[in-house]
């Protein structure tokens, strides 16, 4: 612990920004190191339609980012001069959203392009909250208009694929390379106007194994409490970018430091100080970190389950102390966990459907009978909860035979089931996870029987 805060201590000892440029560089396939071949041919696609027509396009922002430190970029947007407008008049399948920025999704198959217009930072026309809050943003201007008033310097990079150049105004590429998250003007100001600033600065030192700068991690404790005024749609999205960093239990591990996880995951004080409950969400937040890094899609509900299920866990428990069914039980301790979480950052009710599902067939786990295990198969969340009862096997919350068991279960086809669970002795109630004796039953003999075979 020590070696990494003198590492930290170090590193933004001489992370000082270097001198701004008076110009974009424009920098290079021997200085940016970009493979062309790992850009999405269909953002390629949009940029080369735009060009042809007259218009600058460039691919912009966390693609470029991560294709210069050399991860692998989720998605691809677009920056162009061309208008909403202008762009959906090129594209057969595209549409404009948004309300505070157009943008435009052009649409190829499941890849969904999002090309914005470049945009300035028109002061006298913007609207703002009592607290400094953008609303609404739409002036258009010009490509260095747009460098400037993107957020961190390492997002304010543009790749041309035709050329492949990288056009960077603020060292954002000498930032990446020292691994320092710096914003763009002044911090207090920036994170004043969108709050959420504050997270993905988090989000990219966890991410890119990164230090903030100092000039921009100064605000952050004084500044927290601006999460509240954003729209609760919007710490949702961003919730899940923090989980789905790559490097999970750090991040939180960060935002609990910053004191910004009160108005995300308010639960978080109890989670790190719990050995048994970090051990779980270490073990959880493992496996999403490897998903991530190998490509493989997450699930929200799933996330969220794991989060919250130490607090579940412990009121489940409390109540069946109290005498409650288990079921009864851990419906009570799930509308109570959901509640707490509710009170800072409401989870959608969709994925709270998924989420209970889960949590519910933990208890089924326990005493389900032979002839209910197959209704149990036709539940639609029954993997994630087979794969969640794996979860708690790796924490020794549960029997790792009977949770192997379940698995194989999931894995087999309709023959190899039938076999299983024809061969299947349930386990007890106990929860220790061994098999029950079977009782034998002497024979009830009425009692003219007696009589006839005592004669």
């Amino acid at each position: 612990m020590l070696t990494q805060t003198i590492r930290n201590f170090v590193s933004r000892l001489f992370s000082a920004a270097p001198p701004t440029p008076k110009g974009p560089q424009r920098l290079g396939v021997a200085q940016h190191h970009i493979d062309r071949r790992l850009v999405s041919r269909h953002a390629i696609k949009v940029c080369e339609v735009l060009q042809d027509k007259g218009y600058e396009a460039y691919i912009v922002g966390g693609a470029v980012r991560d294709l210069i430190v050399g991860l692998e970029p989720k998605d691809f947007d677009v920056a162009t001069n061309a208008t909403p407008e202008q762009v959906r008049a090129l594209f057969r399948r595209a549409r404009i959203i948004g309300r505070r920025f157009k943008l435009v999704h052009v649409v190829f198959g499941r890849e969904i392009i999002e090309t914005s217009t470049f945009r300035t930072d028109a002061k006298e026309t913007e609207i703002v909250d009592a607290h400094g809050r953008i609303l609404q943003d739409n002036d258009y201007g010009e490509l260095k208009d747009d460098a400037l008033r993107r957020d961190f310097t390492l997002n304010a990079l543009y790749y041309d694929p035709t050329t492949e150049t990288v056009i960077d105004y603020h060292n954002g590429v000498h930032d990446l390379t020292h691994r320092t998250v710096r914003i763009i003007g002044d911090a207090t100001t920036r994170y004043r106007e969108d709050p959420v600033r504050m997270l993905r600065a988090v989000r990219f030192a966890a991410k890119l194994d990164a230090t903030i700068d100092p000039t921009t991690h100064a605000p952050i404790p004084q500044l927290a409490n601006l999460i509240n005024h954003v729209p609760e749609s919007r710490l949702f999205d961003e919730s899940i970018k923090l989980l789905s960093c790559g490097n999970a239990l750090h991040c939180l591990k960060l935002i609990h430091q910053e004191g910004l996880h009160q108005h995300l995951f308010p639960q978080l004080d109890l989670l790190l100080a719990d050995e048994d409950a970090l051990a779980f969400i270490d073990n959880a937040l493992a496996r999403t970190d490897s998903r991530v890094r190998s490509g493989r899609t997450i699930s929200p509900s799933f996330l969220f389950a794991t989060l919250l299920w130490p607090t579940v866990k412990q009121k489940w428990l409390a109540y069946q102390k109290q005498g409650q069914p288990a079921a009864q039980a851990i419906a009570e301790a799930s509308d109570e966990a959901l509640a707490l979480q509710a009170k800072a950052m409401p989870i959608q009710k969709r994925f709270q459907a998924d989420m209970r599902e889960i949590w519910f067939t933990q208890a089924r786990f326990d005493r389900v009978n032979n002839r209910a295990i197959w209704r149990m198969l036709e539940q639609p969340r029954f993997r994630a909860s087979v794969d969640f009862l794996q979860l708690r096997a790796a924490v020794r919350e549960v029997d790792s035979v009977e949770a192997q068991w379940w698995m194989d279960l999931a894995n087999a086809d309709t023959d190899q089931r039938a076999v299983l669970i024809a061969e299947r002795t349930p386990p007890t109630r106990t929860g220790t996870g061994k098999r029950p004796r079977r009782r034998t039953r002497r024979p009830r003999h009425s009692t003219s029987t007696s009589q006839t075979q005592n004669d």
